[in-house]
């Protein structure tokens, strides 16, 4: 197995709507999320709240919006995004090569 780690910077809305959570515990999970894929995270950005261009949901127009910065194998990003899908905290996530 190639253990050669890529650089990448993911973009995660998340979503504390109805929660108790402050947003830096939802980022913690999400970090914990990244480290099981076996990623190490180097930098974290918290960008704010921001309005959604395209509202999809009238009682949910916008949230805030979280960079980080990574490294991890080339097959983490795809681990990531499914192990992310089925939690109602993170709403979207998008990930690039940095």
């Amino acid at each position: 197995m190639n253990s050669t780690k890529r650089n990448y910077r993911a973009t995660f809305i998340l979503d504390n709507r109805g929660r108790e959570e402050t947003i830096d515990q939802l980022l913690d999970g999400v970090k914990k999320v990244i480290a099981e894929v076996q990623g190490e995270v180097s930098a974290v950005d918290n960008i704010g709240k921001k309005d959604f261009v395209r509202v999809t949901d009238k009682k949910f127009t916008g949230a805030t919006y979280v960079h980080v910065n990574f490294a991890a194998p080339a097959a983490a990003p795809g681990q990531l995004i499914e192990r992310l899908r089925l939690n109602n905290s993170v709403y979207r996530t998008f990930i690039q090569s940095a």
